[in-house]
């Protein structure tokens, strides 16, 4: 089973700047969409970012400019640059990827919508 492991959130003052990575563990062939939503409280899951195998983004459109996605497929791995940090982009953010082909126990295998356990970050005014 392929697991996203998703790291760098945390606590910063407005306007400063972190950078979340999720990567992906196994035996990873290719991956076609990676994606980062985020959830904050009392409010839908909304995406934040999504970028293809080919690089092609899309983008949260009050975020543009701001938020930067991007992707090492050699190591299965999707970053989200965030600048410019303000109040309302505190939110428990998720690494999501659409589909993963990998290869384990002899076999080559699937995975559709996978997500990551989620990482906190929280923007002090």
């Amino acid at each position: 089973q392929v697991q996203l492991v998703e790291s760098g959130g945390g606590l910063v003052q407005a306007g400063g700047s972190l950078r979340l990575s999720c990567a992906a563990s196994g035996n990873i062939i290719s991956i076609i969409d990676m994606g980062w939503y985020r959830q904050a409280p009392g409010k839908q899951r909304e995406l934040v970012a999504a970028i293809t195998s080919g690089g092609g983004t899309n983008y949260l459109d009050s975020l543009k400019g701001r938020f930067i996605i991007s992707r090492d497929n050699a190591k299965s791995t999707v970053y989200l640059q965030m600048n410019s940090l303000k109040p309302e982009d505190t939110a428990v953010y998720y690494c999501n990827v659409d589909f993963v082909l990998y290869y384990s126990g002899g076999q080559y295998k699937r995975e559709y919508d996978v997500w990551g356990q989620g990482t906190q970050v929280t923007v002090s005014s």
